[in-house]
């Protein structure tokens, strides 16, 4: 009850806020290209519920049907001006919608697609027994996520045999380890990664 409360307080605040940065980036994004502002997708939630995640659109249109991952600076389909929201995370705001929703919470795993879901191994499918988050200690840790899988010569098997398990694993400690002290640490560190990052 705590974390809702918390949730919907810091989400709210935090989009009234944020409302011009958000209707600056919809013009540079509307100016950048054809396309929609936003980019929706299906992502697996708590229980496995499906649900749609909101972020703001870095890639050109129909660029996601050649492969959902994406490889940092080596990715043609990731537009100008999505370079720049994906380094500082900006792409991530419009989430505020789904934790205000209630799809999402502001800390917990980071919600996957399906595809992946259905090769999480029977400890693993415990990442879905709570409500997926906007940052955990896996997103800090693996920040330069993009950057890893354009260094290996087969994206894909990297992620699925390294980054994924690996995530999955701090996961698990998030949950069996969660608490509002402990979800307002991650918070602080998400928020000062991205003040300084380069």
């Amino acid at each position: 009850m705590l974390k809702r409360l918390f949730d919907i307080v810091v989400s709210g605040i935090a989009f009234i806020v944020l409302s011009v940065v958000f209707l600056v980036i919809a013009i540079a994004i509307k100016f950048s290209g054809s396309g929609p502002v936003f980019y929706l997708q299906k992502r697996v939630g708590r229980d496995g519920s499906d649900f749609t995640i909101f972020k703001f659109r870095t890639m050109h249109t129909g660029a996601d049907k050649a492969g959902l991952l994406t490889v940092g600076g080596k990715d043609s389909r990731i537009t100008s001006i999505g370079y720049v929201l994906r380094k500082y995370k900006l792409d991530e705001l419009p989430q505020l919608i789904n934790v205000l929703i209630g799809d999402m919470s502001l800390v917990g795993p980071r919600p996957e697609v399906r595809k992946y879901v259905s090769m999480y191994s029977p400890e693993q499918l415990n990442v879905l027994s709570v409500k997926p988050g906007i940052t955990e200690y896996a997103s800090i840790m693996y920040s330069n996520e993009n950057e890893i899988l354009g260094a290996s010569s087969d994206p894909e098997k990297e992620y699925i045999q390294n980054i994924m398990p690996a995530k999955l694993a701090l996961n698990l400690k998030y949950i069996r380890e969660r608490s509002f002290l402990g979800d307002l640490k991650i918070l602080t560190k998400t928020v000062t990664q991205i003040l300084t990052s380069n």
